[in-house]
């Protein structure tokens, strides 16, 4: 009997770490990966400028000229 409850307390204690780490992941992690996706794709569609600075250069997507944003130079 006391190996069972052994063996139940490290069960739970596995599934909270587990629950601990997913919620780690889609409240810290997740966020920072989909905002890098989008801007990769922003900046593949954009129309950019010829002024590098810093390795950064001033970009806008097709009809917002008014919206810039910067993407790395490509070169």
């Amino acid at each position: 009997m006391k190996a069972a409850t052994g063996e139940l307390n490290l069960t739970v204690f596995v599934v909270i770490a587990v629950a601990i780490m997913s919620a780690f992941f889609y409240t810290v992690i997740w966020p920072m990966i989909r905002t890098n996706q989008n801007a990769i794709v922003r900046c593949k569609d954009a129309i950019c400028g010829t002024d590098v600075e810093d390795g950064m250069v001033t970009c806008y997507l097709n009809g917002r000229e008014n919206e810039t944003f910067l993407c790395t130079w490509k070169g």
